[in-house]
């Protein structure tokens, strides 16, 4: 969300990927933030807007959901949400991208982890 906050221009050398799950996520973290009164609606719809435009290749075919529940087991995890990001960067991508810290320290062995701000140099 940290690109939507900044409606951030990602250079197009950067090739974003996610799982399918991701448009399902940002839409609830948005209707919950809306529902906290943390957010305007009319903030969140911006955002939606603004990641909708992005140029993501969503992805969830059999390879990826069964390495995300390898990865969630050996990692101890208790859903597969995030291994799905995970088994994504294992298979295809060249980094992890997040602003977790603690995220980023458990997958900095399996994984390039980066902070968002790398893609925008």
């Amino acid at each position: 969300m940290w690109l939507a906050e900044q409606r951030a221009q990602v250079p197009a050398q950067h090739k974003l990927l996610a799982p399918t799950l991701l448009r399902s996520q940002v839409l609830a973290w948005c209707y919950r933030e809306v529902q906290a009164g943390r957010l305007a609606r009319k903030e969140a719809d911006a955002r939606l807007n603004y990641l909708r435009a992005l140029k993501i290749r969503l992805l969830g075919d059999r390879v990826l959901q069964h390495s995300a529940w390898s990865l969630a087991e050996q990692l101890g995890w208790p859903d597969t949400f995030v291994a799905e990001y995970l088994a994504l960067t294992t298979l295809q991508a060249h980094a992890f991208v997040t602003r977790d810290e603690q995220l980023a320290q458990e997958i900095g062995l399996l994984v390039r982890v980066v902070p968002p701000e790398d893609l925008l140099r």
